[in-house]
């Protein structure tokens, strides 16, 4: 199996944990992702030591309080392929967090290193930024949650819905250089989630130019890919709906990446 991939537990520990994924883990600096599942009436709780933290509803409701803020029956989607943008609470490092779930609940839960410039907010669906990208079978629908004009310290996440067929972070492209303003250095994760999730797959590439790093990696429901480098373009095959949640940062909080210059011309079209 690909160092790259990382799949789901095959049954959730004690308090909910499916996935993680650290710095440690991935052998990188910034990023870390989990993943946990919730039964009615359970709660999660996590400190936030020096990182900040945006906890994606996936899917259900709950009630949330950070140390300063609350928000009661949040959640709107019961499966991330209702195509609704989610609810997210934000909250910055050397804070907490507690949700108690109203309903069965999935949450994801991104970090990254924190400065302590913002305070806790929640993010409704009315405040993410909705866009098409590309065309053809490149078309795909992008979820803002928090892109480059919202603030954070360090985070983007993103949630982005492929059609059956359709190509997505495509034409493929790299964000793997500290060299601002041309690229930016930033670490990524690939949350991947298919309908209909029995037997469905998705393909994901991850290489770099010189090819000493070329892996194609078969996704199922539920698995992570890790993109410390390279260009990463994915696929949906025929029948089966692609979603991914994107979580990346780097030592700059600008996102700027070059595409593969063999696939560029596809940008004109």
């Amino acid at each position: 199996m690909s160092t790259l991939l990382v799949k789901p537990k095959e049954q959730p520990a004690e308090d909910g944990n499916i996935l993680r994924v650290t710095p440690e883990s991935a052998n990188w600096e910034y990023v870390g992702f989990e993943v946990y599942t919730l039964r009615s009436g359970e709660t999660f709780a996590k400190e936030t030591g020096d990182r900040e933290m945006a906890i994606v509803l996936l899917s259900g409701r709950a009630n949330a309080a950070t140390k300063s803020q609350s928000w009661a029956n949040i959640g709107e989607r019961m499966s991330v392929f209702d195509e609704t943008p989610a609810y997210t609470v934000y909250i910055p490092n050397d804070d907490q967090v507690k949700l108690e779930a109203l309903t069965d609940l999935e949450i994801a839960v991104c970090t990254a290193p924190g400065k302590g410039t913002y305070e806790a907010r929640l993010i409704r669906p009315e405040d993410v930024d909705v866009a098409q990208r590309g065309s053809g079978y490149m078309e795909r629908e992008i979820n803002g949650i928090i892109p480059e004009d919202k603030p954070a310290d360090s985070l983007f996440v993103f949630e982005v819905y492929t059609p059956a067929g359709n190509w997505s972070s495509y034409p493929p492209h790299k964000h793997d250089t500290d060299n601002y303003p041309d690229e930016t250095y930033l670490e990524e994760t690939y949350y991947h989630k298919i309908d209909p999730a029995e037997g469905g797959f998705a393909i994901q590439r991850v290489y770099t130019d010189d090819r000493t790093l070329d892996e194609t990696i078969i996704v199922n429901d539920g698995d992570v890919v890790l993109v410390p480098k390279g260009h990463h373009p994915c696929s949906a095959p025929p029948g089966y709906r692609l979603y991914y949640l994107n979580v990346m940062a780097g030592p700059i909080r600008k996102w700027r990446f070059t595409n593969d210059k063999d696939h560029e011309w596809l940008t004109k079209l």
